[in-house]
């Protein structure tokens, strides 16, 4: 019997290449101090997730969005790969929202100074830091990574 796959393992340069996403707003994240949890609009994103979780955050226009899951996700973040846990998904929402509050839970230091926003690891180093944008605006650009351990591909010469 023959099979007609060949798994490669693909290098950590590849992987980390194939994983990062290209579109460009994907990997915009806005710093947002009124902002209960980290937000996204794509569920694909997840992992852990906890597709039941059901729970409805109020906007600042007094609106009501209903969380559709809940999970965490990693970051590529000043070339280290960040773990953001406590993630809520809503359907269609448009921008990356990341909780000045829930950094500060996990005991991430934030310092606002000037026209600077920086966040420091407790043990490590500085993680990130962004200048204001318009509209008063902090902006990350971090990619979201996707695990992909093998690559499988078809090949006409494989045997088992």
């Amino acid at each position: 019997m023959q099979i007609m796959l060949n798994l490669k393992m693909v290098n950590c340069f590849s992987w980390l290449k194939t994983c990062l996403k290209t579109n460009a707003k994907d990997k915009v994240w806005f710093l947002d101090s009124g902002c209960s949890n980290h937000m996204i609009g794509s569920k694909d994103w997840l992992f852990d997730s906890d597709d039941n979780f059901r729970e409805s955050v109020k906007l600042g226009n007094d609106s009501k969005m209903s969380v559709m899951r809940r999970g965490n996700m990693k970051l590529l973040i000043g070339g280290m790969i960040q773990v953001i846990t406590n993630v809520y998904y809503f359907s269609g929402l448009r921008n990356n929202l990341l909780s000045i509050g829930q950094l500060l839970q996990k005991s991430l230091t934030n310092v606002f100074k000037k026209d600077t926003c920086k966040v420091y690891h407790n043990e490590w180093r500085m993680i990130m830091s962004t200048q204001m944008r318009t509209n008063r605006m902090f902006i990350i650009s971090a990619p979201n990574t996707v695990q992909e351990c093998l690559k499988i591909e078809n090949c006409e010469d494989a045997r088992v």
